[in-house]
């Protein structure tokens, strides 16, 4: 995918979360998509901010899982101006081989809420249960049905 600067239309933010999506669930440079003075917040670990922060967080997020896909088909996008916000569901296997499925356990659903300008991520905030092997039922039992 080449990206450029300039003008952007709802369906090239669209565009550029969906690569986002594909990068983490087939590898490649998700960097590469943020600008230098982004941030990215993702529950257990507070908010990252430039390339170093999120290179680091996403190594951090990258040892709790071994495979991941974000099923692009199922997702669902929310477009206002320079914010797009993505609902959808992941299926993978933990660091730990649990495999988890969204609506089976506590992992797997989410919401990313983003801010896309110039082609590039400015912001990205994550919202999900990072137990995707259920480790922490035990504090919280009603929540696997």
């Amino acid at each position: 995918m080449t990206i450029t600067t300039g003008t952007m239309t709802r369906e090239q933010r669209k565009v550029v979360a969906l690569e986002y999506f594909k990068r983490f669930d087939n590898g490649g440079d998700v960097l590469e998509l943020f600008a230098d003075d982004a941030e990215v917040f993702f529950p257990k670990w507070g908010i990252a901010k430039g390339h170093k922060q999120i290179g680091e967080l996403f190594g951090w997020v990258g040892q709790l899982i071994k495979e991941i896909d974000h099923s692009p088909q199922y997702l669902n996008f929310i477009i206002d101006d320079d914010m797009v916000v993505v609902e959808g569901g992941s299926s993978g296997v933990a660091a730990d081989g649990t495999p988890w499925q969204a609506g089976q356990g506590a992992g797997g659903r989410w919401t990313d809420v983003f801010e896309i300008r110039d082609f590039k991520i400015h912001r990205c905030f994550v919202y999900l249960d990072p137990d995707y092997a259920n480790a922490d039922i035990g504090r919280y039992p009603a929540v696997v049905h």
